[in-house]
């Protein structure tokens, strides 16, 4: 009985200390875009986990390295053109509800925490595909170095975000 009160003490100490330690705040970036298509067309063209690089210009490859493409726990190596590899599982899958979430296993890119959704949304004439993710910056320090702060973890997802949308735009809607 001691023991487990000294157990429960130590946590209920620890926890507020765990908590003061990692000061990074969760942020979160969504980009949608509407595209003059239906909804299962742009959902063919997004649905496979490794077909990033088809339709997204930032990406020189995309591949699975295990599982398969709508299977939950597929893992894809990404491929950044003119720069690193990183690598990502995904975690949803659903073709009913046209969306997918997947997360980021390792990357040399200043995030950490990495969770992602792409999901397309019927209309009558159009259909919507919102890209959501949800993150913290890297470094842990108060005030980290220019392009490993909040605002730069932000800006880099938003780039990657908005550039791969406008592009699916491009290529579905024929411009």
């Amino acid at each position: 009985m001691r023991s487990l009160s000294a157990l429960l003490i130590a946590m209920l100490v620890a926890l507020p200390l765990a908590a003061w330690a990692d000061s990074r705040m969760p942020l979160q970036v969504t980009e949608t875009v509407t595209i003059q298509a239906a909804a299962t067309e742009i959902w063919a063209r997004i649905k496979s986990f490794d077909g990033l690089a088809s339709w997204h210009p930032l990406f020189a490859k995309s591949s699975l390295v295990s599982g398969a493409n709508g299977k939950v726990g597929a893992v894809r190596a990404l491929t950044v053109k003119d720069g690193p590899t990183f690598t990502e599982e995904l975690l949803e899958y659903s073709d009913a509800d046209l969306t997918f979430t997947y997360r980021i296993i390792e990357s040399p890119l200043p995030l950490a925490d990495y969770l992602s959704t792409l999901s397309v949304t019927p209309g009558s004439a159009a259909a919507a595909i919102k890209w959501t993710g949800t993150f913290k910056r890297k470094n842990p320090a108060d005030t980290p170095p220019a392009g490993e702060d909040d605002a730069s973890a932000i800006k880099l997802i938003e780039v990657v975000y908005k550039t791969g949308l406008d592009n699916l735009k491009r290529m579905l809607e024929g411009q």
